[in-house]
């Protein structure tokens, strides 16, 4: 087997002999401990069947771990600069694809479908960058992409929103966005000194198993997330209070929104975070009809 590119001797070689620079603007940090890697490549439980999808490989650390565990892996790698060394420490490999490109304008069923076309077993499996983990998981999961989940590396503080429960100080729009799709676990915490160069903040890895249906059931699901994303506006206030602010005409909709929260069983004293998806779910169908102009609002 290949010596590991997830050593700081091994790191620093490849770096020196490129002359390579890490750009902050693109969230480069290196993971430096091949034991993480492996942590986080087996709670993706691939097998030599599967396919791996990755974002930002950097120089190829967990890329190798992918490829020797996978049929095939795709890494897309948003710096042109990193592409001569990644062709570099990966040639041991026949089984990774590098593309060149910005995942947030990349067309990821495309390229599912013309990469891994024999692959029934796909999971997305990345360290992500961490200024744009939330935008990326996001477009991943409104794709709708033919994949069982995601095995991802974040900062813990999104790790900790991702996954937290009604309830809870760190439940959010985005836990609902997320968790609507996917179930979602932590499923390790990771030090800061295991990356070159080391973050300022602490970092989680979160598996999202996605689901065959959302927890529930509506009527327009971009309504919902208009709906959940008002009620955490200011966390503070009442859903009522959130509601009225956060929704378009929402001062003047008072009653009908009271009239809404009554009829789904909910107090307009409650706060956004102690509601349930199911909650929001039957919430946003209730809302719809006042809120038909929402429509404008979108996209």
């Amino acid at each position: 087997m290949n010596k590991d590119i997830a050593t700081p001797i091994r790191t620093k070689e490849i770096l020196n002999k490129y002359g390579f620079s890490f750009k902050k603007s693109l969230g480069q940090n290196f993971i430096i401990d091949p034991n993480i890697l492996r942590n986080i490549v087996s709670n993706a439980n691939l097998s030599s069947e599967s396919g791996a999808i990755e974002i930002g490989p950097g120089i190829g650390a967990l890329t190798e771990h992918l490829a020797r565990n996978c049929k095939k892996v795709i890494a897309f790698e948003i710096d042109g600069l990193l592409l001569p060394v990644l062709e570099d420490t990966l040639s041991p490999y026949d089984n990774v694809k590098i593309i060149h490109s910005d995942i947030l304008k990349a067309d990821v069923a495309k390229v599912i479908e013309e990469e891994m076309q024999d692959i029934q077993d796909i999971m997305v499996v990345a360290n992500l960058p961490y200024y744009v983990t939330t935008p990326i998981l996001m477009k991943l999961l409104n794709d709708r992409l033919p994949i069982r989940g995601f095995v991802v590396m974040m900062q813990k503080e999104v790790a900790d929103r991702i996954t937290a429960k009604p309830g809870t100080k760190n439940y959010g729009s985005l836990s609902i966005a997320v968790q609507y799709y996917a179930d979602a676990e932590v499923v390790m915490t990771v030090p800061k000194t295991v990356f070159m160069p080391q973050p300022n903040v602490d970092s989680a890895v979160i598996r999202l198993t996605m689901r065959e249906t959302p927890p529930v059931q509506v009527e327009d699901e971009d309504f919902l997330f208009v709906v959940t994303k008002a009620s955490f506006a200011q966390r503070r206030k009442t859903i009522l209070n959130n509601l009225q602010s956060g929704m378009p005409s929402g001062k003047e909709k008072k009653q009908q929104i009271i009239d809404a929260l009554m009829k789904c069983g909910i107090d307009p004293s409650r706060r956004g975070e102690t509601l349930t998806i199911e909650e929001f779910g039957r919430l946003a169908d209730a809302l719809l009809p006042i809120f038909k102009q929402i429509k404008i609002f979108r996209k």
